[in-house]
């Protein structure tokens, strides 16, 4: 399935927007500065995705996974490479000896992380796109690319597609790379798609409305 490129803008736009929330949302709970780089968006065959994201994971990964379902339903995943997850939890806590390893407290700040930021985004489909979808707490795993996917494939039947979000976190002055992947069945990135031009619509009727007011007809 290949996207037009207005398709990809208005994807790209409302993934901006839920990450802009989730950088809002991580600021307030660590107390410290989270800024997350404009996403890049991109749209692969399950098939592809293994291939795609081992460019940039090589080795083990950490991932938080969390399946939702509604009139849009799939798996979503924040993942990152395991010294990636270490560094990002080292500079969200205030911890002055740098960790080589995910201990149990960070594997819960890791999981936390995550859970904003996938709740951020699939909360969107309620609040910006009107869908209900219905999601559950989720889950830490850590194992290699190749068994993520694998995983994947073999819990749910009919996935097909995934959209992958590349970005990074800012915080203290340095980066960590991640990426955001959500695997959709061509039903449900149809349906996705089709609710994001709608509500690209709207907002285009809103600005349109706010730049042209209705001429008041008081006193003509």
């Amino acid at each position: 399935m290949n996207l037009t490129e207005r398709q990809t803008d208005a994807l790209g736009e409302f993934i901006n927007i839920a990450f802009s929330r989730t950088a809002s949302s991580l600021s307030e709970i660590t107390g410290q500065r989270v800024l997350l780089e404009v996403p890049q968006v991109e749209v692969f065959p399950i098939e592809q995705v293994g291939a795609n994201l081992a460019r940039f994971l090589p080795g083990d990964v950490a991932s938080i996974h969390q399946p939702f379902d509604g009139a849009i339903a799939g798996d979503a995943f924040l993942i990152l490479n395991y010294e990636g997850a270490v560094q990002l939890t080292d500079l969200l806590t205030d911890g002055n000896a740098p960790q080589s390893q995910l201990d149990e407290s960070s594997r819960e700040v890791l999981t936390e992380v995550g859970n904003i930021l996938l709740n951020a985004c699939l909360g969107m489909f309620g609040n910006v796109l009107r869908v209900r979808v219905n999601f559950s707490v989720p889950n830490l795993h850590l194992e290699s690319l190749d068994e993520l996917i694998d995983s994947v494939s073999r819990e749910r039947e009919g996935l097909s597609y995934a959209i992958i979000v590349y970005t990074s976190f800012r915080i203290r002055e340095s980066a960590v790379k991640g990426y955001l992947v959500l695997v959709l069945s061509i039903v449900s990135l149809n349906r996705l798609i089709e609710e994001i031009e709608r509500w690209e619509m709207r907002h285009e009727e809103e600005i349109h409305t706010s730049m042209n007011p209705a001429k008041s007809d008081s006193g003509v």
